[in-house]
């Protein structure tokens, strides 16, 4: 990892030895935070001839090291135009052929199992709104359909509209990658492993990715009240709606969206090296302490208050009586992750409601009837 610093602008660039060829792939540009012309900054040359050829080079995209600045601006404004959230512009028979851009590990050397962030040029044709997800069909045919395509995987995409670039051209996907082992000899068996997450995962800057969508509207982040209150609870790679949603409101100079209310992030992974976009979101809570809440569940290396794992429905029962009263005052609650997730939130809350003489069926009814209670689980 090498760290270049441009007049106040640092930008951190993964590199190897020859740090030239990586360079080649880069331009320099200027970046305008609130009309001011900035530090340049790299960004990826989607033109640059040897773009394609430099398959062994990891380009990340900026992330946090943009944080640092007051508020980016994004472009084009036109994507803040349409009423009705873009749906289904591409479908399985025809999907769209994207390009990877960077394929960035986002894990430490102790986390269980690998996650990756994967950002796409989609060159603007496959727009979308926040919470929405991408599809993406693996290459090869289908072992139990011979001579047809692979199914298509849905993938929560992990930027806001404007990409990670702020130009509308990119999507980013959170994948972790699915790995097999045989629980009797213990060892991997790739005949048995995730074949979209692994294709994902090894895929390399300039390979060819077939993607429909977007989809889903259960996710949207509501705009019409800027200073709501968004309760966002994740496990894993679940977190990547939430990083969209937090880049809009926080990162994004967006002039139609200015964010006054509260977003508290509840993020539950096994271990401190499991954090996805730890950085970028210690440094919201830096910036924007009345705004921004932020905990975290590991259960390898925390214990509840009853001395078991610290999963991520001990923590928002140690704020419970915070998180009921938000609600009651029209917050709007998100989950996202694994579906295993949710009985043990759904106990929690119902315990929690319960303690407090309250009806948790009727509350969640209120709730979904509110349009408070939003659920993507896989």
């Amino acid at each position: 990892m090498s760290h270049f610093t441009l007049s106040q602008m640092a930008v951190t660039v993964p590199v190897s030895s020859d740090f030239s060829a990586t360079r080649s792939v880069f331009k320099v540009s200027n970046l305008n935070v609130r009309d001011k012309s900035w530090a340049p900054v790299f960004t990826l040359d989607m033109k640059a001839k040897n773009y394609g050829s430099r398959r062994n080079h990891n380009v990340i995209c900026m992330s946090v090291q943009q944080a640092s600045v007051p508020k980016v601006n994004v472009s084009p404004l036109e994507l803040e135009n349409p009423t009705e959230p873009p749906l289904n512009l591409h479908k399985p028979k025809e999907p769209y052929t994207a390009t990877i851009v960077s394929v960035e590990r986002l894990v430490g050397p102790k986390a269980p199992g690998e996650t990756c962030h994967i950002v796409i040029n989609h060159d603007g044709n496959v727009p979308y709104w926040e919470g929405q997800s991408y599809g993406v069909i693996p290459p090869g045919e289908n072992p139990k359909k011979p001579g047809s395509p692979h199914n298509v995987r849905l993938y929560s995409i992990a930027s806001t509209r404007y990409g990670d670039f702020f130009d509308g051209k990119t999507a980013s996907l959170c994948v972790r990658r699915a790995v097999y082992y045989d629980p009797e000899t213990g060892k991997e068996d790739p005949s048995k492993n995730g074949v979209c997450s692994n294709f994902l995962c090894d895929s390399k800057p300039g390979d060819k990715i077939k993607i429909t969508g977007p989809s889903g509207k259960i996710m949207l982040l509501p705009e019409d009240d800027p200073n709501a209150t968004h309760i966002m609870i994740a496990t894993g790679t679940g977190v990547a709606p939430y990083r969209g949603y937090l880049r809009r409101m926080f990162m994004e100079s967006v002039p139609k969206f200015k964010f006054g209310g509260l977003a508290w992030l509840f993020l539950g992974v096994a271990n401190s090296d499991s954090l996805l976009y730890d950085d970028e979101f210690t440094k919201y809570l830096n910036d924007y302490p009345n705004n921004f809440r932020y905990d975290r569940a590991l259960s390898r290396e925390e214990k509840n208050r009853n001395g078991g794992k610290m999963y991520v429905q001990d923590k928002i029962e140690e704020y419970s009586d915070e998180v009921f009263k938000l609600l009651d005052n029209g917050a709007h609650i998100y989950f996202c992750g694994l579906k295993g997730m949710m009985p043990g939130i759904q106990e929690t809350l119902k315990r929690v409601a319960e303690e407090r003489g309250e009806s948790w069926e009727e509350k969640l009814s209120q709730l979904k009837k509110n349009k408070q209670w939003h659920v993507e689980v896989y």
